[in-house]
């Protein structure tokens, strides 16, 4: 009988230390996730937990081209900076990152985000999920600039408690932009002239605030708002007109070929 208890108390204390030591192998997985570049998202499948996003770049912004460096410079010395071309120029990169240098060195308090919601043959209510997970990939090319500029860890936490924001741009009627914000609104080329209005009328004092887009590449019909806005504040005190060309595209030579050939200037 003795021989038996003591079988059993052994089984029982090989069992505790077979749990003991899943709960802190557990444990360990838990604390390895709490690295800035592993970001936790939602699979279906178990074995799916995680995606690595770039890691935080430590160096500065700079510039990779002349046109940059006067759009930076435009950015840091104007209220209203409008950046003006096509794809693979550093548009949204360069305002993206320069948001992001202000927030963390606290001249800003808020990044506000900003585009409308339109898509070639697309609709945000056929999009799967809330108005935030509707939006947010309207955004992602955004989330990414930032996650290599603040850390992804960093972005989820300014997302959670309002130091970053990303809303439709139908949702800014109402708001006023104070000194503490940075505003970027981006594919300006698909607004109207009465969105860029309201959107324009929101600029409260010692803003910042910049407007990129394509004019180009507008994808409504009709007048688009980035046009109309150009040409009625051409020439405003605080507000900078840069454009971008073709030969300060900086994605890939691939990509300013490709434009080239989609975009042949008329012939005359």
């Amino acid at each position: 009988m003795a021989k038996k208890t003591h079988a059993r108390r052994s089984a029982n204390h090989h069992s505790y230390d077979d749990t003991s030591f899943s709960s802190s192998r557990h444990k360990s997985r838990r604390n390895q996730r709490t690295d800035d570049n592993i970001v936790e998202i939602k699979s279906r499948s178990q074995q799916v937990e995680t995606a690595y996003s770039p890691p935080r770049s430590p160096q500065p912004l700079r510039a990779k081209t002349k046109s940059q460096q006067q759009y930076i410079q435009a950015i840091n010395t104007h209220m209203l900076t409008f950046g003006i071309g096509p794809a693979g120029t550093g548009k949204s990169y360069c305002a993206g990152a320069l948001a992001a240098e202000a927030l963390e060195s606290g001249r800003i308090e808020r990044i506000i985000l900003t585009r409308p919601a339109v898509e070639s043959g697309e609709n945000l209510g056929f999009l799967p999920g809330d108005l935030d997970q509707k939006f947010s990939v309207y955004i992602d090319a955004f989330r990414d600039i930032l996650n290599e500029r603040l850390g992804a860890g960093t972005v989820d936490y300014c997302l959670r408690h309002g130091r970053i924001v990303a809303a439709p741009l139908a949702f800014m009627r109402g708001k006023t932009f104070n000194s503490k914000t940075f505003v970027i609104l981006d594919e300006a080329q698909n607004t109207t002239p009465a969105q860029m209005k309201m959107f324009l009328t929101r600029i409260g004092e010692d803003c910042k605030v910049v407007i990129n887009g394509d004019i180009q590449q507008s994808d409504i019909r009709g007048p688009n708002g980035l046009a109309d806005a150009v040409e009625r504040l051409r020439g405003l005190p605080n507000v900078y007109l840069h454009e971008f060309e073709r030969d300060d595209i900086v994605r890939s030579g691939l990509v300013r070929d490709i434009i080239d050939r989609y975009e042949v200037p008329d012939e005359i």
